[in-house]
């Protein structure tokens, strides 16, 4: 009971087919007709420019001017209107006023058209009557399933094919870098600078205001495009975050994706507010966003196309550490300076590489990195030399500096530096996963050299510092693809018994219902504690003779603070009183408190006291929390807590929902960590505790929606314990509707799909969506498949070896659930306690589409028990739920199992003509 899918070329290699043969955006960079609406003659005019764009620089396809006043258009026979023109069109580029946009994409939809370039300018940057027409517009496409790239855009050239559906003054050089940018102005300008540096585009796309097309159709699509390799964008706003972070995280691995963000600064993000007619989120949270999706963000446009051609060219480092190769001491430490001030190392040569260096280099020439072989090297000394480093196993990136001096010969050490790179043996080494970058420094006389090194595909730089600085982008853009990649520790479970979701929804429904929007301290701590976080034990006393009793009860020094449903900084209240002795002291404390309370901010807002045991504080004070971001929702912080957070402002933030990997990788952006892991002879603090609690709380954030901000300050970290002190939860307004709520711009862990299932057999098995820490089972499933079952599902045999790669099966187990479902059938061996997947189901939806494909695998011992028929069964209710219109797959005709559990659910199979295929549809 296997579907297979058949095998074709896909930027993602995780996935064994290209899914998404029929991509609605190849109507725009790929139509076969074109018309232009608002067309003219009138010189300097846009219409003027794209239409002369458009027939100058041959698509392969026809060009229709419309224009109801004219007979014809730069001698091309006119149309009064879309209806006209005589063929069928599949991409209009509007360039009329917007008040009659609305009208004329209309029009379009009557007669088919599938793609729209929208010009025009006046729509949401406008005010509130151009959204009402953006509205209007929007309604007009959806009724036709149409795409729109725009409004307010410089348009869109597909230079491989000769499309130019711009206004711009000249047609892209062809190459495969796609170039995607909210700014039209700036797109002329990279187009100019294109030119003079000879960079080359597969697609260069200006999107305007994004009022349908956004930067998750266009990476979805480029990504699925063999002729980019890389992708590169200016963005002013995120627009639909949720759609960005889905299609980046799947496209970044295969093919890189680095941004230029603008709106850093206050000034620069009103600015770019005013502009786009959005607003900018913050760009803190931004920059999580993109660690969390294995996008490289940059600061300059330098930058931005450096990265793009060197990831292309050269292999991504597996860590921080460079080796410094030159010929003069003072750009080797300029280099050096450059890497260790943006976080990069200095590798530390192995013994075994510093000998071999000494019998080869002069007494006066330095082995120590940076590795200095003096003024006078020559070709064959820069080639042993390199030789040599190359093999280190402590370096994970090479950088070659020459400076031109009377006894060096750029050109040939060059020549010679490609000779040996590309020798046998190193490329039997791992230098082949190591990149090399070179600094030729100089003028004209480097020139050669630098050409010959730019044609082995080793990027050069002018000068060190800029090569060191790219270095460290390279290792950074490395660091955050593997977090994405890296497969997780499994946590406890976190099921009824570990957490209690119903004590903490009645927690917060009680605080609703009397109004509140604050819990109390007492209410925080239990919520903290339905989550398996630690608390200190918390009381509340009401009267002074209470306190006292349950101080007595707890043992002394006790703590003491104010008891309020109103009030969450106690401290500037006066509502915190430590080292408590005695009973004395405990009246004394609680009537001091209660005094503090009534004459700062009044009586009503004192109602006792808390008394928890006075904690020796022994270990780092944290601060864990999370609030609403505008864009992308709940946004987790972590960092040194405490009175002084607000001045060290030593933090990390993330989005939820984490898991292991992403808990520590949270964690190494702070300079806490460094504490945490053991300083100067202190014990380090349990890390895969501290993990597994950020977990926890990261669960508790994405599960209860009403949270609006919730912190732990301090949380206690030693090595003996972590415990929260004290804690601090914020609810939503009472009139907040549950539509407003804020939600997490990636999708948590869809726990309702959990659910047991009996096979015929009698035998249990759990089915429940797959995760990130599943690898090692995967692993293992496919240990147990049959060279039949692997080819009825893959129509073909892929080996072992590939099915099991780690690159494949990370991507495969840590998925978007806002992209794909899969569902494993999970069942624990009785032989050897032990868990196993017997079987996989999955739905992938299909790019620009509301349709979506599912596949399915069951191990060969456990088919024919109708554990097949229950996965497909399930696959249909989630695509029901998430209100999906089609579902699809291929299935070989040979695998008539699969065809009649298809039938018996209700699709319809279709033989595919020429293909040893079934067609598998169920309309829903």
């Amino acid at each position: 009971m296997q579907t297979p899918t058949p095998i074709k070329q896909t930027t993602d290699p995780a996935h064994d087919v290209l899914r998404y043969e029929h991509q609605p955006l190849d109507a725009i960079f790929a139509p076969k007709n074109v018309a232009v609406i608002g067309a003219t003659e009138k010189a300097g005019s846009v219409g003027r420019t794209i239409l002369w764009n458009l027939i100058t620089s041959p698509f392969g396809g026809t060009v229709f001017p419309v224009n109801p006043k004219r007979p014809s258009v730069l001698g091309i026979k006119a149309y009064p209107n879309i209806a006209a023109v005589p063929e069928k069109v599949d991409l209009v580029v509007v360039v009329t006023p917007a008040s009659t946009v609305p009208g004329v994409i209309s029009e379009c939809v009557d007669v088919g058209v599938k793609g729209a370039i929208i010009i025009s300018a006046g729509f949401k940057e406008a005010g509130v009557s151009g959204i009402e027409l953006e509205r209007q517009v929007l309604e007009q496409a959806r009724r036709g399933g149409m795409r729109i790239i725009g409004p307010n855009c410089l348009g869109l050239m597909s230079p491989i094919s000769g499309l130019n559906a711009t206004f711009a003054s000249a047609m892209a050089r062809p190459g495969n870098v796609g170039f995607i940018s909210q700014s039209g102005a700036l797109c002329t300008a990279i187009l100019d600078w294109s030119f003079r540096e000879n960079v080359g585009f597969s697609a260069f796309v200006s999107i305007g205001s994004m009022l349908d097309v956004g930067w998750g159709d266009l990476i979805y699509y480029l990504g699925d495009d063999p002729r980019t390799e890389s992708i590169v964008m200016y963005m002013e706003s995120i627009g639909d975050a949720k759609s960005f972070l889905s299609a980046a995280r799947e496209v970044a691995l295969s093919k890189p994706i680095i941004v230029i963000k603008v709106g850093q600064t206050e000034a620069a993000a009103k600015a770019a507010a005013s502009h786009t007619g959005s607003l900018t989120g913050s760009d803190e949270v931004l920059n999580a966003a993109f660690r969390r999706t294995g996008v490289l963000r940059v600061n300059t446009i330098d930058d931005l196309f450096n990265m793009a051609e060197v990831l292309a060219k050269q292999p991504r480092p597996k860590g921080k550490r460079l080796t410094i190769l030159t010929n003069a001491g003072g750009p080797g430490v300029l280099a050096t300076d450059a890497l260790i001030t943006e976080g990069g190392e200095l590798a530390e040569l192995s013994k075994d590489t510093e000998e071999k260096l000494k019998e080869i280099l002069p007494a006066a020439a330095s082995t120590h990195n940076p590795i200095d072989i003096l003024g006078d090297a020559e070709p064959e000394r820069y080639a042993k030399s390199l030789e040599i480093i190359a093999k280190d196993p402590n370096s994970d990136g090479l950088l070659v500096i020459l400076t031109p001096q009377a006894m060096s010969n750029p050109t040939q050490t060059a020549e010679q530096l490609v000779k040996t790179l590309h020798s046998e043996k190193l490329q039997s080494t791992s230098l082949h996963r190591k990149p090399i970058l070179a600094s030729w420094m100089g003028g004209g006389e480097v020139a050669a050299g630098e050409e010959i090194l730019n044609r082995a595909s080793i990027f050069t730089f002018p000068y060190p510092d800029a090569a060191a600085h790219v270095f460290n982008l390279m290792w950074r853009y490395s660091y955050n693809l593997r977090g994405i990649y890296e497969t997780p520790v499994l946590p406890e479970d976190c099921g009824e018994q570990k957490c209690d979701r119903v004590l903490a929804e009645t927690i917060i429904r009680t605080a609703r219902q009397a109004g509140r929007t604050i819990l109390t301290e007492y209410e925080s701590k239990q919520l903290l504690s339905a989550y398996g976080i630690p608390t200190v034990d918390t009381r509340i006393a009401t009267t002074p003779e209470e306190a006292v009793e349950l101080a007595e009860k707890i043992g002394y020094p006790v703590v003491l603070k104010l008891y309020s449903e109103t009030i969450t900084h106690k401290t500037d209240v006066g509502g915190v009183r430590l080292l408590i002795q005695d009973a004395i002291a405990v009246r004394g404390a609680y009537n001091g408190i209660k005094n503090s309370v009534t004459q700062k901010v009044g009586a009503e807002h004192f109602l006792g006291v808390t008394v928890q045991p006075m904690l020796k504080i022994e270990g780092y004070e944290l601060i864990l929390g999370s609030s609403a971001d505008p864009q992308f929702g709940p946004v987790l912080l972590f960092g040194t807590g405490g009175q002084l957070v607000e001045v060290f402002k030593d933090r990390a933030l993330a989005l939820p929902p984490l898991n292991s990997t992403l808990a520590r990788r949270m964690m190494e952006q702070t300079k806490i960590y460094t504490a945490l892991k053991g300083v100067r002879g202190r014990d380090p603090v349990d890390i895969a505790a501290l993990e597994q609690l950020l977990v926890q709380f990261s669960q508790l954030v994405v599960e209860q929606p009403w949270i609006k901000e919730i912190d732990i300050n301090p949380l206690l970290a030693s090595p003996q314990r972590l415990i929260a002190l004290d804690a601090r939860v914020v609810l939503h307004e009472p009139d907040t509707s549950e539509d407003n709520l804020s939600k997490p711009a990636i999708r948590p862990y869809p726990s309702q799909y959990i659910a047991p299932f009996t096979m015929k057999d009698g035998m249990l098995v759990t089915i429940r969506p797959i995760r990130p820490e599943d690898e090692p089972l995967a692993v293992k499933f496919h240990q147990m498949l049959s060279e039949e079952s692997v080819y009825l599902r893959y129509a073909h045999l892929v080996k072992l070896s590939q099915r099991i790669a780690h690159d494949r099966l990370s991507r495969l187990c840590f998925i978007d659930y806002d992209r794909e479902m899969a569902l494993v059938a999970e069942h624990i061996n009785p032989e050897t306690g032990l868990h196993q997947i017997i079987g996989i189901g999955r739905l992938s939806k299909l790019h620009g589409t509301n349709e979506a494909e599912f596949s399915m695998l069951i191990a060969d011992r456990f088919q024919r028990q109708g554990l097949g028929t229950e996965l497909l069964r399930r696959l249909v209710q989630i695509a029901g739920d998430e209100k999906l219109d089609r579902i699809t797959a291929d299935i070989l005709t040979d695998n008539m199992a699969m065809q009649r559990i298809s039938e018996k659910l209700g699709f319809r199979c279709d033989r595919i003509m020429g293909e040893p295929m079934v067609k598998a549809t169920f309309d829903l």
